[in-house]
């Protein structure tokens, strides 16, 4: 098991959606305000600003905030100023880190992000590091209660699909960064239930991860995804499904 679906597994098990919905927000608000300012606040024209406007509708966000997140991105409403950065580095036992920021202060948190690895046995390294190591994808889960796996992969293949994945409760469904929406779209004319649609980037091998190494890894996963500054985390390791029981038990 990759690990992008390790990483979801593991969320998914873990949730807290009351507690984390603020939080939640507070990053699809920084993605659309972002979409909007680098290519318009028109979803048709904008793929980005699609992509962020999907994850609004799953987490149930107010029209308002989505609307008011588009003006400040378009400058129709004044606002904090927010830009990309990624960064790169390595967690515990030399697991790849390809991390996905939106801040407005670059110094606080490029000094936030190298102090939380270098915390956790994991260090920052320089730009290219490790982004060769991942290939940029999209990714539609499906609940894996909606119908069997060949029927999805039929109904998947139909759409325009890639590949597709049985993973926990959900079938993860792969395209090119570039046909996520035309294949969600899809999906959705054929009445197939969404739970999250995103672009995510899928290591091309991965690093097993045990013991001490392994609680260290989600624990510096669980760290970063909390960090407000923090839109993705993409990670190459993988644990067994016996270790991740264990750890998650604990």
């Amino acid at each position: 098991m990759s690990g992008h679906s390790k990483w979801h597994s593991i969320k998914h098990k873990k949730a807290k959606v009351d507690a984390a919905r603020g939080r939640v927000f507070t990053k699809i608000i920084k993605e659309i305000t972002v979409a909007s300012r680098i290519s318009g606040g028109d979803p048709e024209s904008n793929p980005r600003l699609r992509s962020a406007l999907s994850a609004a509708k799953s987490a149930n966000m107010p029209s308002k905030n989505i609307d008011n997140a588009i003006k400040k991105g378009t400058g129709e409403l004044p606002g904090v100023v927010y830009e990309d950065v990624v960064y790169e580095g390595y967690g515990p036992a030399g697991v790849a880190l390809y991390i996905e920021t939106v801040t407005d202060n670059r110094n606080r948190t490029v000094a936030e992000m190298r102090h939380i690895l270098s915390k956790n046995n994991g260090n920052l390294g320089e730009s290219g590091s490790v982004s060769w190591m991942f290939e940029k994808k999209g990714l539609i889960q499906i609940p894996v209660s909606h119908c069997s796996e060949d029927d999805m992969m039929e109904i998947a293949l139909e759409c325009g699909a890639e590949d597709i994945k049985a993973e926990d409760d959900f079938y993860e469904i792969y395209t090119t960064y570039e046909d996520l929406h035309q294949v969600r779209t899809a999906l959705e004319e054929k009445d197939v239930p969404i739970e999250n649609s995103e672009i995510t980037m899928i290591p091309q091998n991965s690093v097993e991860v045990e013991g001490k190494s392994a609680e260290q890894m989600i624990r510096v996963m669980e760290v970063l995804d909390e960090h407000d500054d923090v839109q993705n985390v993409h990670a190459n390791f993988d644990i067994s499904d016996e270790e991740m029981e264990r750890i998650l038990a604990e």
